[in-house]
């Protein structure tokens, strides 16, 4: 996969498409990311009870997509991952490897704000 990182997110969550400068991808290609993220975006949800909310962003910039995927739980620090896939990732597809680590690694996360948060009080905070 391309280039990933993980972040605090702070912005209100939501599918957004920007302008692309130098790197034009096809109507199937944009479809395939919106259907990769969105992927992410239930498999995360997946893992995790009530109360947390999950969204994504999809932005097309003169470096290429970037996707973002962000969760807010109910207590803690809002957290997020950004990845750029390139090229030959948005050709054959995000894996679904790819997208299950990505979506725990994000539930882990926010599991872990959960319990940072409450302290010692006793919550379910995954699945």
């Amino acid at each position: 996969m391309g280039k990933m990182n993980g972040t605090d997110f702070a912005g209100a969550p939501g599918i957004m498409g920007g302008s692309s400068n130098s790197v034009e991808l096809s109507p199937d290609e944009k479809r395939g990311l919106r259907r990769a993220v969105a992927g992410i975006v239930s498999r995360t949800e997946s893992y995790l009870p009530d109360g947390y909310v999950v969204g994504s962003e999809l932005t097309y910039g003169s470096d290429g997509p970037e996707a973002t995927v962000a969760v807010r739980p109910p207590a803690g620090h809002p957290v997020s991952a950004g990845f750029q896939p390139d090229a030959d990732d948005i050709e054959a597809g995000l894996d679904d490897a790819d997208r299950d680590e990505v979506a725990k690694g994000l539930a882990a996360s926010a599991a872990a704000q959960v319990m940072y948060a409450m302290g010692d009080d006793p919550v379910p905070v995954a699945r």
